[in-house]
């Protein structure tokens, strides 16, 4: 046989078992539908789409693991970002995950203006080009257009803005018309979800950001008068806004239990609307960050481990806890817990910490100064800095700490790890004053 023929045919071979080998990578029509029992629903191809949702784009194995069907990320970039060797949206329709791709629109309280003819064109072909370019991945079952662009502190947010919502909604679905368009709020507040409902009719689903509030959404969206769909696209904790301060100002964070009460609360309430118009939820947040302190939003730790709020998902989702549970803490509660104290005064603390498979558990203290990079809107913050000298001695679940030298606003914490993949972590706020 010639040369040229035979290498003609074992590449056209292999190029066959490649494609053979390859997932048919189908893009799939996703449909708002009302059935008679006004219920609201997502079908994908004329089957039903179930959200279980997790925010963020990490630890995809251990998302698929625990229930979750489903991603939300915020911006164009995060599609692109490579996770495990492969970008977001490839690695997650391998395991079986499709997102909820954001589509980030621009905030007032950053200096973009609404009534600038510049920036609007600007920020339209940026969100064109996004779609365009990812409008065929069979990952993407919907946009998330806009997080909170009206403003978190806006009781009603600026017309502009909702009548650009409108405009870009329209440019998405005419580019992209199989997907539908998801609009997401700070909060519930009637103001700005009936303002949404007047201005933006082009947008299919209502997404709420809520924590405290989370299970009165249901409640809340009927004093709104909304009757459409909706997403919990943020659930949690009490945010530092919701909960106690000391008379420094300190948020006092909650404790482990308190969160996994919230994340069950949000979750099971906001899918037993009576009114059948949730179509879907995202646990918040699926990864790790610094808002008003490195552990208050993470359901994850620093160091890479699941804490009992990814345990209590994983239960919510399946029914079934993990095949390794996290360390449950109780409180830290020392006597100086929420007080303030003399510099270079010594005290002793101790947290009790369980473990469901007992496991040999590790305890790490750390002093930090409370935060001063406070922002709005989940922006992003400088992490404080942290006092090694403070830990005069630990010895497991004991230690004894030194308050700091210099006056100010300090936090306890202490973190326990399993060293099998889970973690826990609490702390207590604290003043020093000459």
């Amino acid at each position: 046989m010639c040369p040229a023929r035979y290498l003609q045919r074992l590449v056209c071979g292999g190029l066959l078992l490649f494609l053979l080998a390859v997932p048919p990578m189908s893009i799939a029509k996703v449909d708002v539908v009302r059935e008679e029992s006004g219920r609201w629903l997502l079908q994908r191809d004329g089957h039903p789409l179930v959200i279980r949702g997790v925010g963020g784009k990490t630890r995809l194995e251990l998302a698929a693991a625990i229930g979750a069907t489903t991603l939300r990320t915020w911006g164009a970039e995060d599609l692109d970002d490579i996770v495990d060797g492969k970008p977001l949206a490839d690695r997650a329709h391998e395991l079986g995950l499709s997102i909820v791709a954001g589509l980030w629109l621009e905030h007032e309280r950053r200096g973009f203006d609404y009534s600038d003819p510049a920036q609007l064109q600007a920020q339209r072909e940026k969100v064109l080009a996004t779609v365009r370019r990812h409008r065929s991945h069979p990952a993407i079952i919907a946009w998330g257009l806009g997080n909170e662009m009206e403003g978190p502190d806006s009781p009603a947010g600026h017309e502009a803005v909702w009548r650009e919502v409108e405009t870009l909604a329209r440019i998405v679905k005419t580019e992209d018309p199989d997907r539908p368009i998801v609009t997401t709020i700070a909060g519930a507040a009637r103001a700005k979800i009936q303002a949404l409902r007047q201005f933006c009719p082009s947008v299919d689903i209502l997404g709420l950001n809520l924590y405290g509030g989370a299970p009165m959404a249901p409640i809340q969206l009927d004093e709104a008068g909304w009757d459409r769909p909706f997403m919990l696209t943020e659930y949690g904790p009490r945010g530092p806004w919701e909960v106690v301060s000391t008379p420094w100002g300190a948020p006092i964070e909650p404790d482990t239990d308190g969160k996994v009460a919230s994340y069950l609360a949000a979750y099971r309430m906001a899918v037993a609307d009576p009114r059948g118009r949730c179509v879907g939820t995202f646990a918040f947040v699926w990864g790790q960050k610094q808002e008003a302190t490195a552990t208050w939003f993470g359901m994850f730790l620093r160091t890479g481990e699941k804490t009992p709020m990814v345990d209590i998902m994983a239960m919510a989702f399946t029914g079934r806890w993990p095949a390794n549970r996290s360390p449950r803490t109780s409180p830290l509660r020392p006597v100086f817990a929420n007080d303030r104290v003399r510099p270079g005064a010594e005290y002793q603390a101790e947290i009790t910490a369980t473990d469901a498979e007992n496991d040999p558990l590790t305890y790490e203290w750390i002093v930090q100064s409370e935060s001063t990079d406070r922002r709005i809107g989940g922006d992003r913050e400088t992490a404080p800095a942290e006092h090694p000298d403070c830990i005069v001695r630990s010895e497991g679940p004991r230690a004894v700490v030194r308050m700091p030298a210099a006056p100010g606003a300090y936090r306890l914490f202490v973190y326990v790890r399993d060293h099998n993949g889970g973690g826990s972590s609490e702390n207590t706020a604290f003043f020093v004053q000459p």
